[in-house]
């Protein structure tokens, strides 16, 4: 069967032709992908690609965290692709959290306010680490962990060499329950007393320890653990 490509969409249906004639905000998800990633595979082409793609990670935030191993499971999707992506997703990461840079933590739902639509609807636990200032004005984001926490397996040093290397004077931490309960586990509540401890040596202090779930989360300073 002959494949059929984009030469076969009339002219003015295309991707690339629409967003200029209309604009980009009109186009959708997968016409947006397919301009970045230009080609298809010697089997469909690039628009077919792009909706496998974003129906595959099923939201954009979990598009924008998708690893390089996660993308390259998707047949078509080899090391150039991926890089693509890759790379357009960490643009738009540092464009969010240049808009994010002054903004001040004054309790557990300001740091929330952040980290909720990036963290709620993704398909595997991330410890993201949000590192501030002596006035409490973010002054970085990292994710440091995924995959299912383990007091074995985060360890405190990574997060505390993050926050050196960015002079932060305090950091919140944050992860996801993708079960959507917040609910903390007593691995969550082993975890913050540990990273605690080590930020009470070193002279960098642990704020909050928040738990995403489902449009909901668990502050462990609101609950007193920390």
């Amino acid at each position: 069967m002959e494949k059929f490509t984009i030469k076969d969409i009339p002219q003015n249906e295309r991707p690339r032709e629409r967003l200029y004639k209309y604009g980009a905000e009109v186009l959708t998800d997968d016409e947006l992908l397919a301009i970045i990633l230009r080609c298809g595979t010697s089997k469909e082409n690039v628009l077919f690609l792009s909706k496998r793609i974003v129906s595959y990670f099923k939201t954009l935030d979990n598009l924008l965290n998708a690893s390089k191993k996660e993308l390259m499971d998707i047949n078509g999707i080899k090391e150039a692709k991926a890089a693509q992506i890759l790379a357009i997703c960490e643009l738009v990461k540092r464009v969010n959290l240049q808009s994010e840079k002054q903004t001040k933590i004054s309790s557990p739902s300001d740091a929330a306010s952040l980290v909720m639509n990036k963290m709620m609807h993704l398909k595997q636990e991330i410890l993201k680490v949000l590192l501030l200032n002596k006035k409490n004005i973010i002054i970085g984001e990292r994710d440091v962990f995924k995959g299912s926490l383990d007091s074995s397996i985060v360890h405190p040093r990574e997060i505390f060499n993050l926050a050196i290397k960015n002079s932060a004077a305090s950091i919140i931490i944050c992860h996801n329950h993708p079960s959507g309960d917040s609910t903390p586990s007593k691995e969550d509540v082993n975890i913050t007393l540990r990273i605690k401890e080590c930020g009470n040596i070193i002279g960098i202090e642990l704020l909050d320890h928040l738990i995403v779930g489902n449009n909901n989360y668990v502050s462990l300073k609101e609950k007193g653990i920390i």
